[in-house]
């Protein structure tokens, strides 16, 4: 059975692409058949692994689905592509798709056949994010370590619990991520030991440092790992995704 990560958080610029991207590079160099699902309007996952937004939404389109996934410059990365329609966005967000369980079959229908699938939301916690939840088997939480990083956490818990009760024994909390993390600032020690202390064991030991490299990367249509390998944000990620494999 795959391994489905949700990577949300209601808050924007905390690093959901930026992991969603360079964590499926490190599972696909760890011979992880991994495909990367664009859910966000914004189609910064498409764009960042060097693809043009689809015209439809390939969820919303008649075809199969698997005939819209796409291959990217790296082996064993996919990517299902996201479409910047506003009528396929609010199809996807208000429509019929967003009733009942329908968007997350359809979702599921395009994830078979790969070990590994992230699923890059958009930063909110309205139909799309809550049937990634309900298609997932893990939640990723990436929190930028800022004076107001655990704002919202809450609600986006909560969120998570009723997804859990509704579809009991499937979706598990895969653990916290701090993001934009520099070791320069008194702020970053006092955010890391305030959500270390406040969630525990589920705050991933591994944190993304503030690197160059990485805000540079998605202009190149790569993830850091391809960009710049050796780069302190390329290592990040490497060890993120030993982490992961070892949550497993």
């Amino acid at each position: 059975m795959a391994r489905v990560f949700c990577i949300a958080n209601q808050k924007g610029g905390v690093g959901k692409t930026t992991t969603a991207i360079n964590l499926a590079s490190a599972m696909a160099k760890s011979s992880n058949r991994t495909l990367v699902v664009d859910l966000d309007p914004q189609c910064n996952a498409t764009s960042g692994l060097g693809h043009e937004p689809a015209e439809r939404h390939p969820l919303l389109i008649d075809s199969p689905i698997r005939e819209s996934i796409l291959e990217t410059s790296q082996q064993n990365l996919f990517l299902m592509p996201g479409c910047r329609s506003f009528q396929d966005v609010d199809k996807l967000e208000n429509g019929e798709l967003s009733q009942g369980d329908l968007l997350k079959q359809h979702l599921e229908a395009g994830m078979g056949g790969f070990d590994t699938v992230f699923i890059d939301c958009p930063p909110s916690l309205g139909e799309l994010t809550q049937a990634a939840l309900a298609s997932s088997t893990e939640v990723l939480m990436p929190i930028q370590c800022e004076f107001y990083a655990m704002e919202g956490l809450t609600q986006m818990i909560h969120v998570i619990r009723d997804v859990m009760q509704k579809h009991p024994g499937r979706l598990t909390f895969g653990g916290i991520l701090l993001t934009m993390y520099d070791p320069r600032f008194e702020l970053t020690h006092e955010v890391d030991n305030e959500v270390r202390e406040f969630f525990g064991d589920i705050v991933f030991d591994t944190v993304i440092p503030r690197d160059i490299a990485i805000s540079e990367a998605p202009s190149y249509g790569q993830s850091v790992l391809a960009y710049s390998p050796r780069s302190r944000g390329a290592r990040a990620y490497i060890e993120l995704c030993m982490e992961v494999l070892e949550r497993d």
